[in-house]
């Protein structure tokens, strides 16, 4: 299967996909790569082509081997766009999720756009982002599972979006890999606490200083602070909100 991004770059879908643990931060992203440091991750960026942020500018980031022009590395940015309910439902489910790499027709760099929309599972257990709300109106062709629950979506061959499944699992620092042990029940739904208080239309109360969503960006700061258990993904959540506890949270 051929695959089309932004800028008409396109790659190959291969029978290799990513064995590295994603990685669900603070900063709003879903790192899949293997760098532990900002210096590592400078090396990687030297070392590989693809997609990748700038400053100023920060689409999605796709980079691939210059050997083997094999995908090695992916960072994904959260919108803060939400669907509603109604239309995350409209999501469609099939077809099932295929494991499967990349390999890039030409060893070029390209820039391919960040997603604008989340849309959200019952309980978040998935995390959907898409281009637009248009792809909601026909079918997928495809999902490509690039990593262990990361897939991207394909749509009339074009790349449209991508998922994370159980995403409570992978939070994380920005350079530190998942706990393996399952997340508490707590942490499951501070989480959608959190995702509810930085996307819309949530987010727009809590900039408008809207009293009640204040206080629930106090309460949900408070909870994780006071938390014992799931430290390291409480830290990513902490980090999650903190612009907006620090900005709003006094209001």
């Amino acid at each position: 299967m051929k695959l089309s991004f932004d800028g008409n770059w396109r790659a190959t879908v291969t029978d290799n996909p990513l064995h590295i643990t994603p990685r669900f931060t603070g900063a709003a992203s879903v790192d899949v790569a293997h760098y532990a440091d900002v210096m590592e991750r400078e090396r990687f960026l030297a070392d590989t082509f693809g997609s990748q942020d700038w400053l100023w500018d920060a689409p999605d980031v796709l980079r691939f081997d210059k050997a083997g022009q094999e995908l090695v590395g992916v960072r994904f940015h959260w919108p803060e766009e939400s669907a509603s309910a109604e239309e995350a439902a409209r999501l469609p489910l099939t077809p099932p999720v295929r494991p499967g790499g990349l390999r890039a027709d030409e060893a070029r760099d390209f820039r391919h756009e960040r997603c604008t929309v989340l849309c959200r599972a019952p309980r978040d257990t998935v995390l959907t982002c898409l281009r637009d709300l248009g792809v909601l109106d026909e079918p997928l062709d495809a999902r490509i599972g690039i990593a262990p629950d990361v897939a991207l979506l394909v749509q009339h061959g074009t790349v449209v979006g991508w998922s994370l499944t159980d995403p409570a699992r992978y939070l994380t620092a920005d350079f530190a890999d998942p706990d393996p042990d399952p997340p508490s029940p707590a942490t499951r739904r501070l989480l959608t606490e959190c995702l509810d208080l930085i996307t819309t239309p949530i987010v727009e109360d809590v900039v408008e200083g809207e009293p009640a969503a204040l206080a629930r960006l106090r309460a949900a700061d408070e909870a994780l602070r006071g938390q014992r258990e799931d430290r390291h993904r409480v830290d990513a959540l902490l980090q999650l909100i903190a612009t907006y506890v620090e900005d709003y949270g006094n209001g």
